[in-house]
């Protein structure tokens, strides 16, 4: 298929390169699910400890390498929707939507679901001892998490599969990349939805900023949200 005009720009990806995202998604999420099947989730404490903020800058940078080799040659402000939005107004818009969406869809899903238990990386309560590695943890998960996220699913991965499936098919299949590349099962339709939902607002603002907004907020909600209600110790 030919490239589809998706929030005003056609973006060209062949599919090769789409085959070569498909696969490092896969490849992430089949050694997150390993490591969780041979360790179990993650100890509640694990952002209280300055290592996880360092692996976790790695981690990220390495994946953000790729993905921007991936794309190499490729008009990048094309690409990954690097642009602001046409109007701040719908954009704010789509913004609460999508967060109004996302938080009824996790409280529904958990009357069945223990997604954050799956995930298991939240912790339960603050310890002020702590405070410096949290802080650094935080950094990590509310901004350079949801830059690098956005940039591979709602940047590069909608403009790619739009090429190839349409803005509807790319939601989807955006929604379940999305899940398989944290490769946890129970929390995997939770995962899904917020991918898909992200992936809308992408479409819907032309912009991927948004999608990363809504993300950070989510992420910095529940991490300050955990510790609130958890009390100190």
């Amino acid at each position: 298929m030919g490239a589809v005009e998706l929030g005003g720009v056609k973006p060209a990806i062949g599919s090769a390169r789409v085959a070569v995202w498909a696969g490092l998604i896969v490849l992430i999420g089949v050694l997150n699910a390993a490591g969780h099947a041979a360790k179990g989730a993650p100890g509640k404490n694990v952002l209280y400890q300055y290592s996880t903020a360092i692996g976790g800058l790695i981690q990220y940078a390495v994946i953000l390498a790729i993905v921007l080799g991936i794309a190499y040659r490729l008009d990048w402000a094309e690409v990954f929707a690097l642009r602001l939005p046409p109007s701040f107004q719908a954009a704010a818009g789509w913004i609460v939507a999508a967060l109004a969406a996302i938080w009824a869809a996790s409280f529904a899903l958990g009357q069945v679901l223990d997604a954050g238990k799956d995930q298991g990386v939240v912790p339960d309560h603050w310890e002020p001892a702590h405070a410096g590695a949290f802080v650094a943890n935080f950094a990590v998960v509310v901004l350079v998490a949801p830059v690098v996220e956005e940039l591979t699913f709602r940047g590069f991965g909608v403009s790619g599969l739009a090429s190839i499936l349409g803005p509807a098919g790319a939601v989807v299949g955006v929604g379940i990349a999305f899940g398989v590349w944290h490769g946890l099962l129970i929390a995997f339709p939770v995962l899904a939805i917020f991918g898909a939902i992200l992936a809308v607002v992408r479409i819907r603002t032309a912009s991927v900023y948004p999608s990363m907004v809504v993300h950070a907020i989510f992420n910095g909600v529940a991490l300050v949200g955990a510790v609130a209600a958890g009390g100190s110790s």
